[in-house]
């Protein structure tokens, strides 16, 4: 994909992100989108993808714009207080807590439930795209009559840079918030293509 507003840049470990201090100067906000999933993983290699690396990420960010906003893309159901049975939600929960303490001026945690993949939006994960297609029929229904519950990538998108230009009320931001903020007078003006 190539646009004149879009820099690539090809790093080769993202536990280090020192080399990219110059670069990373001059941004009013981070959408840290980055995840995997724990199926097959045991929490130490879990919270190495999910905690280590988002630290490193927003450590380096909060260096080089002490003023910015950091958007973390989390989960529902992550478990703030650290302690719960469910692994992956322990982790986000302690990623969250994590972010939180940094100092940012401003951070948001988004805890999407369900994500309807639009506009040629794919998973890399075979079973999951098979899931989200057979969803897709039903999936503006039950966006419809659980809004709480579902969204979408363009929806994401949008309420992504409604929460870097305007902010919010709270540091967590729910699906249900997600899906207003993506429907606000400036969220609905922008268009991800």
């Amino acid at each position: 994909m190539s646009h004149p507003k879009l820099t690539e840049v090809l790093h080769q470990d993202f536990f280090d992100l020192r080399p990219l201090a110059d670069r990373l100067r001059g941004y009013d906000a981070c959408f840290y989108c980055l995840g995997v999933t724990a199926v097959g993983l045991d929490e130490a290699a879990y919270s190495r993808a999910t905690y280590d690396l988002t630290l490193v990420a927003a450590k380096a960010y909060l260096a080089a714009n002490p003023s910015g906003t950091f958007c973390y893309i989390s989960g529902a159901g992550a478990d703030s207080s650290e302690r719960g049975r469910t692994m992956w939600a322990r982790v986000k929960g302690r990623t969250e807590n994590a972010l939180l303490a940094l100092g940012f001026s401003r951070v948001y945690l988004l805890r999407p439930g369900f994500i309807q993949p639009v506009k040629g939006v794919r998973s890399k994960t075979a079973w999951y795209q098979a899931f989200y297609t057979a969803m897709t029929p039903l999936s503006p229904l039950i966006r419809l009559l659980l809004p709480g519950l579902a969204t979408t990538t363009s929806a994401l998108g949008r309420a992504l840079i409604q929460l870097a230009v305007a902010g919010f009320a709270t540091a967590i931001v729910t699906t249900r918030d997600i899906n207003r903020l993506a429907d606000t007078a400036g969220g609905a003006n922008i268009r991800a293509s």
